[in-house]
């Protein structure tokens, strides 16, 4: 039997209700946009960026080196020690725009290598394993408002991710699976829910998104994956810029555990970067003037191995690379404190070893982008994270 739940999450919805609760989404005081991208596998930060800089670099790559800058199909020269992946050209625009920043050698406080716990750690915000049951962006909502039908936040996804789980209420989008709704349908639940307050701001609110989204919601839209995701990063612009809409948004990008035939100018990882780079090229492009005020952060569970394993590829590592990325980032810099490449500098004899703790990034986004009292971010949303002082200047004032 489908519940009145499984009907609202499933349902391809084509028209605009009418007698349900008038839904906004919540807009705090300030005009800020923050994106949150997971990209869910663990990514190869020496890939993402090559410290070609390093005199060991080439020695533990081996074939998964990428050609320096100024060669034939090579990385793209941030400075005298770090260049981005060729296919991440996008980015490297905004970088030279000063709108991109590198934090390398970054990791969670996980020092293990299973991909649940390693997710865990980053969605709840905690040190370990299990500690806390939300998400650290679901508590930073507290600080700027937000309620039933008021939303500050929005999943693009079928599953709201961890992050964004909490006592705080957040919404969800994504395109739907169904053919379209008629109207009849539509009116037909608009009374089952007429005395269900839950339900009935529920059914509004989709409808609400439904509008927001337009043609892209169709569950008739098909392409490649590339194609998908620059899909969802239109949406994603849509609901920040729609007026009252909501000023944070999280997706999710998976493919990135690549333990065999991993690749290095070209192959499976090189293909996962021109999506992440197409994203958020379309992302920039359809979020207009509201670019100015966005801070996108793209991070990742934890990083690669350094060495190449015996099938041409990576294992589960340490430390790894996270962008921000956003015309609101004070970029055009690689924030590192580079433990370097030598055999006695890996963690545990095999992976890059981090000195930057993510929830640094996190919170220095937090306080100088959305502006929460730093006394809060401490308390409330990164609890027992002390060590972890918050990144300075990392968005423009």
């Amino acid at each position: 039997m489908t519940s009145r739940r499984d009907i609202l999450k499933t349902l391809g919805l084509g028209a605009v209700a009418t007698g349900l609760p008038t839904i906004t989404f919540a807009k705090t005081d300030t005009d800020a946009n923050f994106v949150l991208v997971i990209l869910r596998g663990a990514v190869d930060g020496l890939a993402l960026a090559a410290p070609y800089g390093d005199n060991d670099y080439r020695r533990l790559r081996g074939e998964l080196a990428l050609p320096a800058p100024g060669e034939d199909h090579g990385a793209l020269k941030l400075d005298g020690t770090f260049a981005l992946h060729p296919s991440l050209r996008g980015i490297y625009e905004n970088f030279q725009n000063e709108e991109a920043l590198l934090v390398h050698a970054v990791a969670s406080p996980y020092r293990d290598r299973s991909h649940f716990d390693g997710q865990d750690v980053l969605e709840s915000g905690a040190t370990s394993v299990g500690k806390l049951r939300d998400g650290w962006l679901n508590r930073a909502l507290a600080a700027l408002g937000g309620s039933l039908g008021n939303e500050t936040a929005i999943a693009m996804a079928q599953n709201t991710p961890l992050v964004l789980r909490g006592d705080n209420s957040v919404t969800s989008w994504a395109p739907s699976q169904l053919p379209d709704t008629g109207d009849s349908t539509v009116h037909r639940l608009q009374d089952l829910y007429a005395d269900d307050a839950f339900f009935a701001t529920r059914l509004a609110q989709a409808l609400k998104s439904q509008e927001i989204a337009g043609n892209m919601g169709s569950s008739r839209r098909r392409g490649n994956e590339a194609e998908q995701f620059r899909l969802m990063m239109r949406s994603t612009a849509r609901f920040l810029t729609a007026e009252n809409g909501p000023q944070i948004a999280v997706l999710e990008i998976g493919g990135w555990d690549t333990h065999a035939n991993q690749g290095s100018v070209s192959g499976a990882l090189a293909n996962r970067f021109s999506i992440l780079d197409g994203g958020l090229t379309a992302l920039r492009e359809a979020l207009g003037a509201a670019w100015s005020d966005t801070v996108v952060a793209v991070v990742t569970e934890f990083g690669r191995t350094v060495k190449v394993n015996g099938t041409r590829g990576t294992d589960h590592g340490t430390a790894t690379a996270a962008l921000l990325v956003g015309g609101a980032v004070n970029g055009g810099h690689v924030i590192a404190d580079w433990p370097g490449l030598k055999d006695s500098a890996l963690q545990d004899g095999r992976d890059l070893k981090p000195t930057t703790d993510l929830r640094s990034v996190f919170k220095g986004v937090l306080a100088e982008h959305l502006l929460l009292p730093e006394a809060f971010i401490e308390r409330s949303v990164f609890p027992d994270s002390g060590r972890a002082r918050a990144l300075r200047d990392i968005v423009r004032a």
